[in-house]
């Protein structure tokens, strides 16, 4: 069972990831972007690690004070919940 959940931790951190790089892309193009409110909560809710990853590799929101408050939040809580899966029976 511990498998699945940290499967399912890591899945949804590559989604987040994918998220950053497809707002970055769309930016760059000039299309229809991805809400901040979208970014700022996908990272909150267990993806920080791959928000942080995907923008400092994609150059993306890494200026706004209010994405790297909420990515580190994000890495905190994606830590603890990887904690409490490994001590779990």
């Amino acid at each position: 069972m511990k498998e699945i959940w940290l499967g399912l931790l890591i899945l949804w951190n590559l989604v987040v990831f994918g998220l950053y790089a497809e707002d970055k892309r769309r930016a760059k193009r000039g299309l229809w972007r991805i809400s901040e409110k979208a970014l700022l909560r996908s990272a909150f809710m267990f993806g920080g690690i791959g928000a942080i990853i995907s923008a400092h590799i994609c150059h993306h929101k890494t200026r706004k004070w209010y994405f790297q408050v909420v990515w580190w939040i994000g890495v905190i809580l994606d830590v603890l919940i990887i904690v409490f899966i490994l001590k779990s029976k």
